[in-house]
């Protein structure tokens, strides 16, 4: 059986790994909510100033790219940083029966 104490220190340590990436997740709806927020504003004040020519299109793409890219990094990496470590693995896998 395991011991307490480590048991307790693996617990921890999942926890630490969970609340970090809830606190990712989190943090990204917000970026979302507020690019969205500012989106609508941006578009009214575009609809009141210039109603012939769509500028808000720039800003919206341009941050819209950062959004995005900030939802893959969020959603995406705990599949890579698994891949990473199951090649890392593997890799060492190799390296030791080479010399052994």
């Amino acid at each position: 059986m395991e011991n307490p104490g480590e048991e307790n220190k693996l617990e921890q340590e999942a926890y630490k790994k969970a609340k970090k990436r809830v606190d990712a997740k989190l943090d990204f709806f917000n970026h979302l909510l507020v690019y969205a927020g500012v989106m609508v504003f941006l578009f009214i004040i575009n609809l009141l100033t210039s109603p012939g020519y769509y500028w808000v299109k720039w800003p919206a793409l341009g941050w819209g790219i950062f959004v995005f890219l900030n939802g893959v990094k969020v959603f995406f990496s705990d599949k890579t940083s698994a891949m990473r470590e199951r090649m890392i693995e593997e890799e060492m896998k190799k390296e030791l029966s080479r010399k052994g």
